[in-house]
């Protein structure tokens, strides 16, 4: 692993996937089909038989799960332990003995371990390529292992700027604070990031409408979705256009995207692999225009 893997490197990162685990304890069936709707909607196909798809950060695993329901023939890998073990655990639930379907420890940041993986028809990344602490060369990695012709599909957190540096502030002291005291950091959190629609929606429908509808998008949970925004780190942000302009000099076609705005969370971003790379160029610093 080229990542450092010493329990002081595990001890300056956050552990996905100890929040995953809990999170796998209650999925269902409609998380499950709430996923696979999102990869079909995303990818603008209807299964996914006869392809090939790589999960680079497979966290839960239900996104490799969603992909091997759809008849992919699915690569997952890892950085975090407990993340592999995450998907495995849903490999053995549900895929058992299947040979279609590979979980593995691997880095997006390890050349090596990246040349015996091959080419796949769909490289599917949500959410992980800015924990890596390198996010520019973990998206060139995660392109070059697209095919000719491939889907490359990425969700990067958005650059808000300001609110983002104090968002990683916040993250790093998160990472370093111990266990007991991690409440007080959470809560507040909590606070600032669903006070004012929880609000809105008791006032309004006299629930908690938006938290108990937030699996409806992609089949996640909101509390641990929760936790991993607190806790993700390390963590860089990216403007849409810094993504798209660096993907097009990789030889990525851009296909569409799902922005935030000026908000905060993830834009998300579809691919198509050309035959011919274009130029290499630096991304953009997020004050030019495409």
């Amino acid at each position: 692993m080229k990542e450092d893997s010493s329990k002081a490197g595990r001890r300056r990162r956050f552990e996905f996937g100890r929040n995953w685990s809990e999170y796998l304890q209650n999925l269902g069936e409609f998380q499950m089909k709430r996923a696979e709707e999102s990869l079909k909607s995303m990818l603008g196909v209807d299964e996914l038989k006869g392809r090939t798809f790589l999960d680079i950060g497979s966290g839960s695993g239900l996104f490799s799960l969603a992909a091997r329901r759809l008849g992919a023939k699915v690569h997952s890998f890892d950085y975090d332990p407990d993340s592999v073990e995450c998907t495995a655990e849903l490999k053995r639930r549900f895929f058992e003995d299947d040979a279609d379907w590979v979980v593995e420890r691997g880095s997006i940041l390890d050349s090596d371990y990246l040349a015996s993986l091959g080419l796949f028809d769909v490289v599917y990344s949500w959410g992980v390529l800015h924990h890596t602490g390198d996010i520019w060369k973990s998206a060139r990695n995660a392109a070059s292992l697209a095919k000719p012709g491939g889907l490359v599909v990425v969700a990067i957190y958005n650059d808000q700027g300001r609110s983002s540096r104090i968002w990683r502030h916040v993250k790093r002291i998160y990472v370093h604070t111990p266990g007991p005291f991690k409440w007080a950091i959470l809560i507040p959190s909590l606070i600032r990031l669903w006070g004012t629609v929880t609000f809105k929606d008791l006032v309004k429908y006299g629930t908690l409408k938006t938290w108990k509808e937030y699996s409806f998008d992609r089949g996640m949970s909101p509390w641990h979705d929760l936790i991993d925004w607190v806790g993700g780190y390390p963590f860089e942000v990216a403007k849409p256009e810094q993504v798209i302009n660096f993907m097009d000099s990789l030889g990525l076609l851009f296909v569409l995207a799902k922005t935030c705005g000026e908000g905060r969370g993830c834009n998300e971003f579809v691919f198509k692999k050309r035959t011919a790379p274009a130029k290499y160029k630096e991304p953009l610093d997020g004050n030019d225009k495409l």
